[in-house]
């Protein structure tokens, strides 16, 4: 009984481990603008996507962004899924 207790606890740590980390690219002379765009994608169990794009220039387009202020990446990383993003603030 107490050995599926711990197993239990142990199965229930590993579903619910994940993380998150995020930081600056870069940042530009532009002034910074109430524009936000993001590019996003997802690895599933290890495999990328075929088409991800999660360039700076997709963030901008997405965003409406003509001039680029800042730009910052976030990572998410789940058990079984990974989501990567960029974020770009500007004009």
């Amino acid at each position: 009984m107490k050995n599926i207790k711990y197993i239990l606890v142990i199965a229930t740590a590993i579903v619910l481990t994940s993380c998150s980390v995020s930081g600056p690219l870069l940042v530009t002379d532009n002034p910074s603008g109430p524009k936000r765009g993001e590019a996003t994608y997802k690895v599933i169990l290890g495999f990328p996507p075929i088409n991800g794009d999660r360039s700076i220039k997709k963030a901008a387009e997405n965003g409406g962004i003509t001039k680029i202020a800042t730009v910052d990446y976030r990572v998410y990383g789940g058990l079984f899924v990974k989501k990567h993003t960029t974020i770009v603030t500007g004009e």
